[in-house]
């Protein structure tokens, strides 16, 4: 992984421009944090695929049972991604990763949950998703000789591969994908979502591994003092709460953002 130093806006700028579209994006509010899934940080240092296995399962069963009971838009998730991508909506743990098409919304993510007291760098991933896939269609491949998909092919049907082979097998590989059933916030964010095929291994570990070892991965620390200026950027170009949420909840977290500056700036 590739660690570049962010300490001005003009280098924060050529940086996230200077990518080609095949590469996607994360935000963190902590330089220190690292990838890792929502279900990684609960179920913390006890995590095993025994562990990651009953966690999800436990929750999916619960989730679909009363989805019907909450559900106000009838929606019927078609395949596991697809039950999965709505429970990481609702904030329900899962091992996908949260992953972006634009570095501006990751950049957005990783001011709304910074604390400007507390004087800590920012950062932003940055994966070449192509390479990643290619990486892991190709280990496929030489496991099963039945495997005849291509990374232009799984694109195109991410809810049957990762229902009969990503959540079936546990390949020591990286999966980028999107349920084709997308939600609006989904759909306004460019989300995708990152996922470790092997449930014993956490998705850190794994882009770190030989497989993936000439794959551009990058993280950029990005000094916490241009906080302010970021902001001040994104406000320029619509990308706000309000834009990526398009609710209420949207709403309120553009004040509580608002707030946090002028608290500081007082």
């Amino acid at each position: 992984m590739k660690h570049i130093a962010i300490d001005s806006m003009e280098k924060l700028i050529t940086e996230l421009n200077s990518l080609p579209n095949n590469y996607i994006y994360r935000g963190h509010a902590d330089a220190g944090w690292l990838l890792a899934s929502t279900l990684e940080r609960v179920i913390g240092p006890t995590w095993s695929a025994a562990s990651a296995t009953k966690f999800e399962e436990y929750s999916l069963n619960i989730f679909k049972s009363k989805f019907h009971l909450y559900d106000t838009e009838n929606i019927r998730p078609n395949s596991t991604l697809a039950w999965l991508s709505i429970m990481q909506h609702y904030g329900v743990p899962t091992r996908l990763l949260d992953f972006t098409e634009s570095p501006y919304v990751a950049l957005y993510f990783a001011l709304e949950g910074y604390a400007p007291r507390s004087e800590k760098n920012l950062a932003i991933f940055a994966i070449d998703y192509t390479a990643v896939m290619e990486q892991s269609v190709t280990y496929i491949s030489r496991k099963d000789g039945e495997f005849k998909e291509t990374r232009q092919t799984v694109q195109k049907k991410g809810d049957e591969v990762f229902d009969s082979i990503v959540n079936r097998f546990a390949y020591d590989i990286a999966w980028i994908t999107e349920p084709k059933q997308l939600n609006a916030r989904l759909d306004r964010q460019a989300g995708s979502f990152l996922v470790s095929m092997n449930r014993s291994l956490r998705i850190n570990d794994l882009l770190t591994s030989a497989t993936y070892s000439e794959v551009d991965v990058r993280k950029y620390e990005i000094c916490g003092e241009l906080h302010k200026n970021a902001f001040a950027l994104l406000r320029k170009m619509n990308i706000t709460s309000k834009s990526l949420y398009g609710d209420l909840g949207g709403l309120a977290r553009s004040i509580r953002m608002d707030m946090q500056l002028y608290a500081v700036e007082r």
